[in-house]
């Protein structure tokens, strides 16, 4: 069950992932679920007008956000729990981990409990959200030749709100630039392990795989995944020294020794549009290194080399480029198992590019929700609604996803209404006999042309779509009711 499923329905997809939250008192468990089906019917609605112009309704909402029991972990509990039960079935699954900042603008007063965020804007207030993402991974893969497989998102696992404190004048005026001092200061670099550590280890029988950018190049989070019996496949950000055997023999660097490898073979990926950058499809070439371990670098009380060394794969992926044009996208990743063969080397490729599913729900929380144009006056309050936003902000997303995991089935199978569908066929004035037909006449509703070179739907256009389903919908129960008075 990926987490859109029944998002139709969103008083009863609400009870599935919140209907067992716990915060001392049934009416504040119902609370939560009608916040959540309501931001699940209109996202980035505002609290107001969830609450459809009664007072008391908007009033409970932000005691409910206030409670000092509406912690975000408590929050998303039985929505991780959900998430966890599924994780247990054999198989392979992702396990997408990445940071964001959001941050508010300036009211006339701060809020209290939120920190500074982003680069030289003192004044700015937010917080970092850490976030570990689930997706079921296909074995085996589907079709090798498409440039990404549809995963479907099952959920959160873990999320962590870490609101940056200013630096202490002790660590300040510390003649050494304030190495010891810093030594007791909670790190940044520490939420990566500590998400891990909250999800424990897989069972028997399947494989969890960590997928992260170069921020988790860490060597505690890379042997945090050892120890807990994790898989991963990390682009690295720093070229690590290498050794070998027992005695821990220098054997060079890791970015000379991957870049020395001749390519393999090569695949087609679509690169998303960035600013000043279009969107483009590449042919990327693909090799890998044999085993290799990675030296543990100088800590705290422990000299460069002391602690034990991280054994991994390399994989490199790159764009050549011709003489003196700039240099092109280069990946080189960090593996868990052995790679000895292309197609190994490719499947490792290709769940790093599953990474984006995180930018995709990054922007869904901030663009489609509007996370950040939450006027909440406290962090309390602000964490609280973000934690609700970021399920359903997940869903959005995995409506892209199912989409495109199995278009021919059924249009009963897509996940709509029997009088969403039903609607959804007399506007398009198509039967919509299949799960593509359906979708493709929903990202008409959200403004996709649906011409050849369009390319298929993304999540904000589904989401759009949706949106004017629904009013559609409630066009037609209204007018049913005034025909029957």
């Amino acid at each position: 069950m990926s987490i859109s499923t029944g998002f139709g329905e969103a008083q009863q997809w609400a009870q599935t992932h919140f209907g067992g939250v716990g915060l001392g008192d049934v009416r504040r468990a119902r609370r939560v679920v009608r916040l959540a089906a309501g931001w699940a019917r209109a996202p980035g609605a505002s609290i107001p007008c969830l609450s459809q112009g009664q007072a008391y309704a908007s009033t409970a909402a932000y005691q409910l956000l206030g409670h000092a029991q509406a912690t975000p972990e408590a929050l998303q509990a039985h929505h991780r729990q959900v998430v966890t039960r599924q994780l247990q079935a054999p198989g392979t699954y992702l396990l997408v981990e990445d940071t964001t900042e959001l941050s508010w603008p300036e009211a006339a007063e701060r809020r209290a409990g939120l920190g500074p965020v982003g680069p030289g804007k003192a004044r700015s207030q937010g917080v970092l959200l850490h976030s570990l993402v689930a997706a079921a991974w296909p074995d085996p893969d589907p079709d090798p030749a498409a440039k990404r497989p549809a995963l479907p998102l099952l959920g959160l696992l873990d999320q962590q709100f870490h609101v940056r404190q200013p630096v202490p004048e002790a660590e300040k005026a510390h003649p050494h630039g304030g190495s010891r001092p810093r030594q007791g200061r909670v790190r940044e670099s520490a939420l990566w392990a500590q998400s891990l550590r909250a999800v424990g280890c897989p069972p028997v029988g399947t494989r969890w795989v960590v997928v992260a950018d170069r921020g988790a190049d860490i060597y505690e989070h890379l042997q945090q995944c050892q120890a807990q019996g994790l898989g991963f496949v990390v682009r690295a950000a720093q070229n690590r020294a290498l050794v070998a055997g027992t005695a821990k023999t220098p054997a060079g660097r890791l970015f000379e020794q991957a870049r020395a490898q001749p390519s393999t073979g090569t695949f087609s990926l679509a690169l998303r549009g960035r600013p000043r950058q279009p969107a483009r499809a590449v042919v990327l070439q693909v090799s890998f290194s044999p085993a290799l371990a990675l030296r543990a670098p100088q800590r705290p009380g422990g000299a460069t080399g002391k602690g034990e060394p991280v054994p991994a794969s390399v994989v490199r992926v790159w764009e050549e480029t011709g003489p003196g044009a700039a240099p092109g996208l280069e990946w080189l990743l960090l593996c868990d198992q052995p790679v000895t063969d292309f197609a190994q080397a490719l499947v490792c490729a290709r769940q790093y590019a599953s990474r984006w599913l995180m930018e995709d729900f990054h922007k869904a929380l901030k663009t489609g929700l509007g996370a950040e144009k939450l006027q909440l006056q406290t962090a309390a309050r602000l964490f609280a609604a973000v934690a609700l936003l970021s399920v359903v902000a997940l869903a959005l997303v995995d409506l892209r996803e199912k989409s495109r995991l199995e278009p021919d089935l059924p249009a009963e199978a897509a996940g709509l209404t029997a009088t969403e569908l039903r609607v959804l066929r007399h506007q398009s004035r198509r039967p919509l006999d299949t799960v593509r037909a359906v979708y493709l006449a929903l990202a008409g509703l959200g403004g996709h042309l649906g011409r050849k070179g369009d390319g298929p739907p993304g999540w904000q256009t589904l989401w759009l779509g949706r949106r004017s389903l629904r009013l559609l919908v409630e066009g037609v129960n209204m007018a049913a009711q005034l025909l029957d008075e």
